[in-house]
């Protein structure tokens, strides 16, 4: 492409310090270097994670910055090494990368990769490694991704190649959400056919745990919010049975274990919240109950009276649901694309990357399930 190897200049929406709303500018954005890929941003989608950084862990570190994780694009130029991607491919950047070749890597038990720990750090570039500059400033690459921004330059261990066929305005969500939630379900808590389950909070990462649990072949999937809204909603991906906390004067472990004769085999937490983990791992029936952590957060400790593991409880986590991303992601999109897994049920609103404030105070006030933004066109 004509742009190969010079700077580009671009549209983002860059946060200049937390709690602050986002700002349209133009910023410049350098060549890839050595293992490094330029991708054309097609369409990114607003994920909690996103609002965490922003407007929850509001620590100056890391600011100012460019959020976005959740995305899709074409790839513009590659730099010197890069082997398996070339300019025109559709791909998803991912937030954990995969190498191939180190012993996480290797390992069937995980997706962790350290050469990806390397590349991204604590979610978010030094600022003399940035990529972006704006005004004069270095700009912070959020998660090795930094998709709010019409380009970005992502390391090649953290790029899946798709089909070409497939939708960039729908398959983004396959870089975060839907994977997290689905592959917590199936590759994490590796829920067993004719069994109970239950997933708190019905974000699209929970929403994705419910499709994930009835994949898996879940007898019943007990749907856990405290807004009502999003029960139908539910529904449309396999929940069974519903339950408001605010409607119940009892703790909502009681409830569950009463609804499921002792617990569920099987809880997911998506809201990212402590006490919510806690109450998730109290609702799996002692003895062999598994209760996966999906939810991020950043800003307190989680505890439980060692009882409850005693009692034969496991208690685990999961990144991304646990998918090795440039093998798993191809993957999911390929099921999506035969049919076999539900991603425009998502997305219920659509919007140009200037409106990212307004897609922003939606998923803020829960009035959204994914919204999309459409950055470039193909």
């Amino acid at each position: 492409m004509e742009t190969a190897g010079r700077v580009i200049k671009c549209k983002a929406a860059v946060a200049w310090e937390p709690n602050k709303p986002l700002v349209i500018e133009e910023i410049e954005v350098s060549p890839p270097g050595p293992n490094q890929v330029r991708i054309k941003i097609v369409a990114t989608a607003v994920c909690h994670t996103d609002l965490h950084r922003l407007l929850e862990d509001t620590s100056p570190e890391g600011f100012p910055t460019v959020l976005g994780h959740e995305a899709a694009g074409i790839v513009e130029s590659v730099g010197p090494g890069v082997t398996e991607l070339k300019p025109g491919d559709h791909v998803i950047p991912l937030f954990t990368g995969q190498c191939r070749e180190c012993r996480f890597c290797k390992s069937p038990k995980t997706n962790q990769c350290v050469k990806a720990w390397a590349d991204t750090g604590n979610s978010a570039m030094a600022p003399e490694k940035s990529v972006f500059t704006c005004k004069g400033k270095h700009l912070n690459q959020f998660a090795g991704t930094s998709t709010f921004s019409e380009y970005t330059v992502v390391n090649d261990l953290a790029v899946a190649k798709i089909d070409p066929a497939a939708p960039l305005d729908k398959v983004c969500l396959i870089g975060c959400g839907i994977s997290s939630g689905y592959g917590a379900a199936v590759n994490t808590a590796k829920v067993e056919p004719g069994s109970t389950c239950a997933v708190f909070g019905l974000g699209a990462v929970g929403l994705a745990a419910v499709m994930g649990c009835q994949a898996a072949g879940a007898k019943r999937i007990i749907a856990v919010d405290i807004n009502p809204d999003k029960f139908e909603k539910a529904k449309v991906f396999g929940a069974t049975d519903f339950v408001n906390p605010k409607d119940h004067s009892k703790p909502i472990s009681e409830v569950i274990a009463e609804m499921t004769d002792g617990g569920v085999d099987y809880s997911l937490e998506c809201a990212g919240n402590v006490e919510v983990m806690r109450i998730a791992l109290e609702s799996c029936v002692q003895g062999w109950g598994v209760s996966v952590i999906v939810g991020w957060t950043t800003l307190h400790d989680v505890s439980v009276r060692p009882l409850q593991m005693v009692a034969g409880r496991t208690w685990k986590g999961s990144v991304f649901g646990g998918f090795k991303g440039r093998d798993g992601v191809p993957l999911m999109v390929k099921a999506y694309m035969d049919k076999k897994l539900k991603v425009d049920e998502f997305i219920t609103h659509t919007l140009p990357l200037d409106q990212v404030n307004d897609a922003i105070e939606m998923m803020k006030h829960g009035k959204c399930i994914r919204t999309v933004l459409n950055v470039s066109t193909e």
